[in-house]
């Protein structure tokens, strides 16, 4: 239709001018001839120059395949700038010199994750609007998630099984692209031959062997070591001294010179100083390539520029989540906000926030950065398409930033169920509703601005396992020498108990004093009533105990509100499973109170977990790439960033009696105080007291 506006436009003009222009009427046909085929051909869009006032032109914004066609034309492989910590667009050379061994035309797309059908349905697309016959290769982080042949004969489905199940989930897409790329240059009896393999070892569970370890494997190395530097050359001066004390006073003569033992130890702990770097060699927790400057700010970049076009940014490499009634609604309400008493400009940023972007997944860290790059103050709201969290950010407007930080409903910030079940998670909705909330904020009397975030994590280093020599090392020194200690003295009384026999055993562990802190995924019933006692017994044992309470009183009333008063009513069958797992959490925090540890925060992937340290976009569901931002604690972190698919297995499910058996995660199963937890216990003691009417 812009095409053919256009057309008309021209012929109009032409019919107005003069019979002396037939030169320029000609030449004006001609590049309106050409706009037609090109608007017909590739259908893109641009976005008009911003006015002085801030209005936007409501343009049509490209669609996620044309978008990704056009690149492609450009050059055979794309690889998102939205990846950096973890597939680098450095790395294009890389693909293209493999791709280059398909013998064949191949198009490679490294983008994030999306779901199997959406990633189907998106090639399909592509290959439509680029035209071009060949191999089309869909790479999702670190897998080759998706391809198919058109118009060349390729195994292409057989390629992607192998290079599913013969290659290691940590081994990165690079490798996984080169073992596509040799199973492609096979002939398909070959080829189908060997798939059938590779998915026949996996069902018998022989998968691959990770290459790679994390930082708690690393710690473990290190401890292992230091256990093993002190306790080894040690156990063997004590036991050579233990065997020349008895020789001594078995009146038996000298056998060996003093120097043995000690020269045995020295020899021994320079062994293991000098092999244990050999063994635990690798120096990486990862295959990704440390990333460019240039890489970290891509994204930063073309976000910026496309907002200097058009307020509102949606990301060309995502779904559509706004139709054109939705944006053109938004665009208005920017222009009267940006008119009113104390507003100012507005930037909606329709990006997703994962943790291998430049920020880590901050929205606040992504959105400074988009300010810097812009040059101008305003209100930056960052909504991302893909688990439609929403976060408002303001630099330099006379807005109250506390109210816009911290005061946003939840229903604004992470919508509700049905922004849930919603493809677009009712971001248009929920962004109209966002600009009602930001007429009604209050003016200052000064341009205010957030906090400044934290820093990133350094990209450059990110993936470095500490060094050998350091972290747990250090402890694994001197628990070596006890365990040495402790042996020797072991190996000393079996030695004299049995007339100088002696006998390797490890002693056993002594029995603990105190309450042990599980945490499983799935808990039954009657765990969690046990648990629910007990720990409350145990934090109302130790609350008679002091006269300091603080807020670890809090803590006991509000699990005692939930249980009516009575400690009994934990044990009694028909408890709500949520309402036992608030109980134990608040039971658990009381006693850390009490103990002088007042961390608010509890690990929102699983509150058994316990107290968690900062907070993570996490994936919260194993179909699809929903992702929540949640509390976490040390080995859920690592867990998201190692291995974020493995977050889903850990979250706490419990029964939904509605739904029989099934067992959903503990925010989804009840809306009763526990989906507070997410916003830390002082919010769960709240959520508690406003449930019971108490206040």
């Amino acid at each position: 239709m812009r095409a053919a506006r256009t057309n008309n436009a021209c012929t109009a003009r032409t019919w107005a001018w003069s019979t002396g222009r037939a030169r320029a009427l000609r030449l004006l046909l001609a590049v309106c001839s050409l706009t037609v085929v090109f608007a017909t051909a590739t259908p893109t869009a641009s976005a008009g120059a911003l006015e002085a006032a801030g209005a936007a032109d409501a343009v049509d914004v490209p669609t996620q395949a044309a978008y990704l066609a056009d690149r492609l034309r450009e050059n055979p492989v794309y690889v998102s700038d939205q990846l950096p910590r973890e597939v680098p667009r450095s790395t294009a050379p890389d693909f293209a010199r493999l791709a280059k061994k398909t013998g064949v035309p191949t198009y490679v797309l490294v983008l994030p994750m999306l779901s199997s059908a959406a990633g189907r349905q998106l090639l399909g697309a592509v290959h439509d609007r680029l035209g071009r016959d060949g191999l089309y290769v869909l790479i999702e982080g670190t897998d080759v998630a998706q391809a198919t042949a058109w118009g060349v004969r390729v195994p292409a489905e057989a390629a992607a099984t192998v290079a599913l199940y013969e290659v290691p989930y940590d081994a990165g897409p690079l490798r996984a692209f080169e073992c596509f790329v040799e199973v492609i240059a096979q002939d398909h009896a070959k080829a189908t031959a060997r798939a059938e393999a590779a998915r026949e070892r996996f069902r018998e569970g022989d998968e691959p062997a990770e290459m790679y370890i994390g930082p708690s494997d690393r710690n473990n190395q290190s401890f292992l070591t230091g256990i093993l530097l002190t306790g080894v050359p040690l156990l063997i001066v004590l036991t050579g001294a233990y065997a020349r004390r008895r020789r001594r006073r078995s009146g038996a003569g000298r056998r060996v010179p003093r120097w043995v033992v000690p020269g045995a130890a020295g020899l021994a702990a320079a062994a293991i100083a000098l092999t244990a770097p050999v063994v635990f060699d690798q120096t990486t927790s990862s295959a990704a390539r440390p990333p460019t400057p240039a890489d970290l700010s891509a994204r930063v970049e073309r976000v910026a520029a496309g907002l200097k076009q058009d307020p509102v940014y949606a990301d060309p490499e995502s779904p559509r989540v706004l139709d054109t009634r939705q944006r053109d609604r938004l665009h208005e309400r920017i222009r009267d906000f940006r008119r009113s008493d104390g507003g100012g400009p507005v930037y909606v940023l329709l990006v997703p926030q994962t943790p291998e972007s430049e920020a880590a997944g901050d929205a606040e860290l992504f959105a400074a950065a988009v300010h810097a790059k812009v040059g101008q103050d305003g209100v930056f709201i960052v909504a991302d398409p893909d688990d439609g969290t929403i976060d408002v950010v303001n630099h330099g407007l006379r807005l109250d930033s506390d109210r816009l930080s911290f005061g946003l409903p939840d229903s604004l910030t992470f919508g509700d169920s049905r922004a849930d079940e919603a493809d677009d998670h009712l971001l248009g909705e929920r962004l109209d509703a966002l600009m009602t909330h930001l007429d009604k904020t209050p003016r200052t009397d000064r341009p205010q601005s957030a906090y400044p975030p934290p820093a990133a994590p350094s990209a450059a280093h990110e993936n470095d396992l500490p060094p050998l020599f350091a972290t747990d090392f250090w402890p694994g020194l001197f628990v070596g020498a006890f365990a040495a200690l402790l042996l020797s003295a072991v190996l000393a009384g079996l030695t004299w108990g049995v007339g100088g026999l002696l006998r390797w055993r490890s002693p056993a562990p002594e029995p603990a004093n105190r309450l042990s802190l599980t945490a499983p995924t799935e808990p039954s019933a009657p765990y969690l009533r046990r648990t629910a006692h007990a720990e409350l017994r145990a934090l109302t044992s130790e609350f008679g105990k002091r006269e300091e309470h603080g807020p670890a009183w809090d803590h006991l009333d509000a699990a005692m509100l939930l249980l009516d008063g009575d400690l009994d009513r934990a044990r009694q069958a028909g408890t709500d499973p949520a309402t036992l797992v608030a109980v134990i959490v608040l039971a658990r925090a009381g006693r850390a109170a009490l103990s002088g540890d007042t961390t608010d925060l509890c690990c929102g992937v699983n509150p058994l977990h316990g107290p968690a340290a900062h907070r993570h976009h996490v994936r919260v569901s194993a179909e699809g790439n929903a992702r929540r931002l949640l509390p976490v604690c040390g080995p859920c972190r690592d867990t998201a960033v190692a291995e974020p698919g493995g977050i889903p297995a850990r979250l706490l499910k419990l029964p939904d009696p509605s739904l029989g058996n099934t067992r959903l995660p503990y925010y989804d199963a009840t809306d009763g105080p526990l989906t507070a937890v997410p916003q830390g216990i002082a919010r769960l003691v709240d959520k508690v007291r406003e449930t019971a009417g108490v206040h």
